[in-house]
């Protein structure tokens, strides 16, 4: 894909608001999808990712704000006037329609001639990886295979935009790992612009060019995997994308970007992520595999005594689970060969630290 092609919009949301009654179901959604990223929409069950997609694919109808593709407004167009690919958790094939003939369906539909139409169809058979299925029924195949075929039907009319609504959701963990890799490939492949919606953490940290965090209506934070993970401007981001310990306390100090605060457990740094001011209620966010266990003899900051209640064993990692002296819960995760260190019990007591920079200073409330 060249460079110029990155930084042109294929869609724009502004300001887009859809409401039922007086509750707003997505509330004032901005964005700008360029042409050729894969954007994931990624949150809670309610909290306006799908109705947003359903917007953009006109199954829904935004009560205020404009959606525009490739500087066209979609709204007066109708979901089949849109030129938009849709790939759905449950698959949508037609059960009666060999797997040719429900690829086919939308060049039908557009008017493409039989041989082009075989063509398109064979190549598309062939970019899924399912180049002699295409006599079978959809009942004669499993699960991930008619995933393939919704993904080709989905794009052998070469779409500007492709739709994805918890495509993978109804499979298990290890062929979704497989289609998410498949799905990045083609993507990678055929230059698709992509919206993504899922509620799984992991497969939009492993798929996303950016993600697009969404809670009650709204877009939290937007931004690349690895923004999202190492800063999260609020405490749900945080606590949502990943898993985080949150530490109370107050701001008593700024140094140099951090936030010094007091805590029960004394002084903490962070890194001000979200640009709070001294006096502020704030918590610590803190990752589990951050934390390393210490010496507790000198008095330092960034420093929280536990008691073990929980060790879980993941294979590769061991996870504890502990008891601060405030009684709150705070989970520590250790790769295996640093674990093996340690001879760690319930019951056991132990210090943890992290260095200031590798945690967040947010806003206690949000």
């Amino acid at each position: 894909m060249d460079k110029e092609s990155t930084t042109i919009a294929t869609l724009e949301l502004r300001d887009v608001r859809k409401l039922y009654g007086a509750t707003a179901a997505v509330d004032g959604v901005n964005l700008t999808l360029k042409r050729g990223e894969f954007l994931t929409f990624l949150g809670p069950s309610g909290s306006g990712k799908t109705t947003t997609l359903a917007m953009v694919a006109g199954l829904q109808t935004p009560t205020s704000g404009r959606i525009i593709l490739d500087g066209q407004p979609l709204d007066p167009l109708p979901p089949y006037r849109r030129n938009i690919g849709m790939v759905f958790q449950h698959y949508a094939l037609f059960p009666h329609m060999t797997v040719a003939k429900n690829i086919a369906f939308p060049l039908e539909m557009r008017k493409i001639d039989g041989e082009e139409r075989k063509r398109r169809v064979a190549e598309a058979l062939r970019l899924v990886g399912l180049p002699d299925f295409g006599d079978r029924f959809p009942n004669q195949l499993s699960g991930g295979q008619q995933q393939r075929v919704a993904l080709a039907r989905a794009m052998v009319f070469q779409p500007p935009l492709l739709l994805m609504d918890e495509p993978l959701g109804a499979l298990d963990k290890k062929l979704r790992e497989q289609m998410q890799l498949e799905i990045l490939r083609l993507h990678r492949d055929l230059g698709m612009s992509i919206l993504y919606v899922t509620h799984d953490q992991e497969e939009a940290l492993v798929m996303s060019d950016r993600i697009a965090v969404f809670n009650d209506g709204r877009i939290q934070q937007i931004g690349s995997a690895e923004e999202l993970y190492e800063r999260p401007i609020s405490r749900f981001v945080a606590g949502f994308l990943g898993e985080s310990n949150m530490i109370r306390g107050k701001v008593v100090a700024l140094d140099s970007g951090d936030c010094v605060l007091e805590s029960r457990h004394g002084r903490l740094r962070a890194f001000n992520t979200a640009k709070l001011k001294t006096g502020d209620q704030a918590v610590v966010a803190v990752r589990p595999e951050r934390l390393t266990i210490t010496d507790p003899s000198i008095e330092r900051e960034n420093l929280v005594k536990g008691r073990v209640v929980e060790v879980i064993y993941l294979g590769q990692s061991r996870k504890y689970v502990l008891k601060t002296e405030d009684n709150a819960e705070m989970t520590v995760l250790q790769q295996a060969q640093d674990a093996e260190k340690h001879s760690i019990n319930p019951g056991d007591e132990i210090c943890l630290e992290w260095r200031g920079r590798e945690s967040n200073a947010l806003a206690a409330e949000g």
